[in-house]
């Protein structure tokens, strides 16, 4: 193990040593789960992006952008 990875370690259970042994426990539980997940790095980030999904076309949302847009500005002296 490295230094710095010793060192990450360290400060993590300092944090954490003071928990109770259920808070513990569920912790293992947690960090277990995390590692036999099943789902890649890759379907993770894939599954944080999704395409847009509408009957209206591009012209038509776009049209509904622009009526939607709401300016009032007001220039405030210094």
């Amino acid at each position: 193990m490295k230094s710095s990875e010793n060192k990450i370690l360290k400060s993590y259970w300092e944090l954490l040593s003071g928990l109770n042994a259920k808070l513990k426990l569920d912790l293992i539980e947690k960090l277990t789960l995390s590692l036999k997940s099943e789902i890649s790095k890759k379907s993770r980030i894939k599954m944080s992006f999704g395409k847009w999904s509408s009957e209206e076309s591009a012209e038509e949302i776009i049209e509904k952008l622009r009526e939607s847009r709401n300016t009032n500005r007001q220039i405030e002296k210094l």
